[in-house]
């Protein structure tokens, strides 16, 4: 298992202004070992698993984005309802 460089370790932050800790960085070097070994070694067939399970990840995520909006909605239309009243 290879150490971080510098600017591995950067990109490994991108996602917030908090740099990353090392115990964050040992636990994405774990979960790419588990990744890997879960596909008998093969590096193609990973990435492929991991692209999959991302866009299963984006399709839940809108579909509870757009329940949220449904149910925002309501809420807003639920109150001037019973303002006429």
């Amino acid at each position: 298992m290879s150490e971080f460089t510098k600017a591995e370790f950067t990109k490994a932050e991108f996602a917030t202004s908090e740099p990353a800790s090392l115990f964050d960085v040992s636990r994405y070097e774990r979960a790419c070992d588990e990744a890997i070994a879960m596909c008998d070694g093969n590096m193609r067939s990973t990435i492929k698993a991991l692209i999959m399970a991302n866009e299963y990840l984006e399709a839940e995520l809108q579909d509870l984005q757009a329940t949220a909006s449904i149910d925002c909605a309501r809420t807003e239309i639920s109150p001037a309802k019973d303002n006429a009243a």
